[in-house]
């Protein structure tokens, strides 16, 4: 697993992170831990069919003439 060094880190923010870590049970490593990836985890995922299928709701629709193609898929040619 990866490891990040955190280099002139100011007292101060070194122990409000071990008070919030102590509040929370949790050792100063695993709060920092918590921390980053709360920050870069979006709060709510993007489902992209969903959006799409919402945004062609919002206007009206479209109207789909399209019969799949059943046939096996052949495999790709490199030469």
């Amino acid at each position: 697993m990866p490891a990040v060094t955190v280099r002139n880190l100011p007292l101060e923010t070194h122990r409000a992170l071990k008070v919030r870590a102590a509040q929370n049970g949790r050792s100063t490593e695993a709060e920092i831990r918590l921390i980053l990836e709360e920050a870069v985890t979006p709060k709510s995922r993007l489902k992209i069919g969903s959006e799409l299928a919402a945004f062609g709701r919002r206007y009206g629709g479209i109207e789909l003439n399209y019969k799949r193609d059943r046939r096996p898929i052949e495999p790709a040619k490199f030469s």
